[in-house]
């Protein structure tokens, strides 16, 4: 990553774990509410860069456009939106959209804020965490530039078995894996050689397997 004051980090993986999450779970709960042409225009931002960009508009030309030296950027812990063309870059209408998808997520607003309203600005505490009734429902495109849409990739071919189904396979590699796995589990002495058998004659069920690989995790600790 640059470390240049002009340069804008916009890599959500340079935030901290808390706030990364934020950020997927708010682009994916805006992509289900049906806004898809936002991007994210700041993560990461450095004492450095906050500096530079604090004396625009007071010792150097241009409009203000921070009012701080002390930004939850420099933190890892917040990020700026922006709106794709043909709306305004901060379209007021899908920013305020945002903000209130974000307090429901028990994400800091910057336009909830009084005096400084800051609408592209998005925050959270160290100690956030998913509320209760949300989660990650699949992989969520965050995109970086106007070029890409917010995007929701949800795996729809897992095996949808109940836990007391028997295990069967489409892929022989798969099996074969499984087997490996179980097989391996025997012969550390993790787990009974009758777990091995049933499987190998087809009795097994996906809830078995699940307990197996419990048992041989709490096992090899």
């Amino acid at each position: 990553m640059s470390t240049s004051v002009t340069t804008t980090c916009r890599d959500i993986s340079e935030l901290l774990p808390p706030a990364r999450l934020a950020v997927q779970l708010l682009f994916q709960e805006c992509f289900k509410a049906g806004i898809k042409n936002i991007f994210i225009t700041e993560t990461y931002r450095s004492q450095e860069r906050q500096k530079y960009l604090y004396e625009q508009g007071r010792t150097r030309p241009g409009q203000i456009v921070t009012w701080t030296l002390n930004s939850n950027h420099k933190s890892r812990l917040a990020w700026d939106v922006a709106v794709c063309p043909p709306q305004s870059l901060y379209d007021v209408t899908t920013l305020s959209r945002i903000g209130a998808i974000a307090r429901k997520l028990g994400i800091t607003w910057g336009g909830d804020w009084v005096g400084s309203i800051d609408r592209p600005h998005f925050e959270v505490k160290s100690n956030w965490v998913i509320p209760k009734g949300y989660k990650l429902e699949g992989q969520v495109i965050v995109p970086t530039s106007s070029a890409v849409k917010v995007q929701l990739i949800v795996e729809d071919n897992k095996p949808t078995e109940k836990d007391d189904d028997k295990m069967e396979f489409t892929n022989k590699t798969t099996k074969a894996a499984v087997r490996d796995y179980i097989k391996q589990a025997v012969d550390k002495g993790l787990i009974d050689k009758s777990w091995l058998d049933k499987f190998d004659n087809g009795t097994m069920t996906t809830g078995d397997y699940e307990g197996i690989k419990l048992i041989a995790a709490q096992r090899s600790n």
